[in-house]
């Protein structure tokens, strides 16, 4: 009785930890004011946005405060529900609109909409697209644009150069043909030269050439709903050898978290293989520091002790 109970104990866990219901938030300006997100405490975005979606919450209610980028705006504060009264995880959508007698803008008391997840949703490509618990910085491949201060001044010169053609001129008449005959002034200069100058100084915030992000630190780790399918993939599998070749190619496509690197290591049945995914993952993990959850994966103290071996052996990130 005693095994039984621990076995559906373990097997609940189990499934409690891969099918983990999320929802989705998206505040967005209909005026477009620039604004930061800041979600239990954690701002979202290091550049204000007009239009900013955050997915994969894990709690059914979070306090949400806004922070607009023209401080007069003020602030908003207040608490959002991501799970309706059933526990069903929503994809919200928020609106913010300015108040018709203060011309504040303010965050309606009600959803503009709140549907069911759908699994593999796009978001539109004005969206700014956070994953919660990721650091507030582009994913892999963005192009880093920081704004600098600094001045530019651009001056343009205009030459006109004129020649010259004052003087006399007169009709003569030569065996009944008409001539005409010019003569110089040579007092007069032989040609006229006006130069204009224009020049126009700008001073803000100058954006520097942009620098495309390298690697997976402090990247986005793969979406809940694509590390699900990829988990998915990885167990349909038949043989150890097999599902440590499939995850291999998963990580070398993605960014992972190192909590989803322990979750793909426990699939594998021989330590051998947990340990040899847990190498190969290493510099395609983007939270490096909180690598040392992978180690309790291991069931023996000296797989642990290789994986620090070889990370301590490698460049540090």
């Amino acid at each position: 009785m005693k095994s039984h109970l621990t076995f559906w104990i373990f097997t609940f866990c189990t499934l409690s930890t891969f099918a983990q219901p999320v929802g989705h938030l998206t505040v967005f300006s209909e005026d477009g004011d620039k604004f930061y997100l800041i979600i239990n405490g954690e701002r979202q975005n290091n550049e204000a946005q007009t239009n900013i979606r955050v997915e994969d919450l894990t709690q059914p209610q979070y306090r949400v405060k806004i922070i607009f980028e023209n401080t007069s705006l003020g602030e908003i504060s207040r608490n959002i529900f991501i799970a309706n009264g059933d526990g069903q995880y929503l994809d919200v959508t928020y609106r913010i609109k300015r108040d018709k007698n203060t011309g504040k803008p303010k965050l309606g008391a009600l959803p503009f909409s709140a549907v069911p997840v759908t699994p593999g949703f796009i978001p539109p490509p004005n969206t700014y697209v956070v994953h919660w618990g990721a650091p507030a910085t582009p994913p892999p491949g963005a192009v880093i644009n920081e704004p600098v201060r600094g001045q530019v001044t651009q001056t343009t010169t205009t030459t006109t150069t004129t020649t010259n053609t004052s003087g006399i001129g007169t009709q003569v008449n030569v065996g009944g043909v008409n001539v005409g005959i010019s003569v110089t002034n040579p007092n007069a200069p032989n040609t006229v030269t006006t130069t204009t100058t224009t020049t126009t100084t700008t001073t803000g915030a100058i954006r520097p050439t942009p620098t495309p992000a390298v690697g997976c630190v402090n990247a986005y780790p793969m979406s809940h709903a694509d590390f699900t399918g990829a988990l998915a993939t990885i167990r349909a599998q038949n043989f150890d050898d097999t599902r440590l070749k499939t995850a291999r190619q998963i990580a070398q496509s993605n960014c992972l978290s190192a909590t989803q690197i322990a979750d793909i290591c426990k699939i594998f049945s021989f330590e051998e293989n947990r340990l040899a995914f847990a190498k190969f993952a290493y510099p395609f993990c983007a939270d490096p520091g909180n690598y040392h959850r992978v180690n309790s994966v291991f069931n023996f103290s000296s797989s642990s002790d290789e994986l620090n071996d070889y990370i301590m052996s490698r460049p540090p990130r």
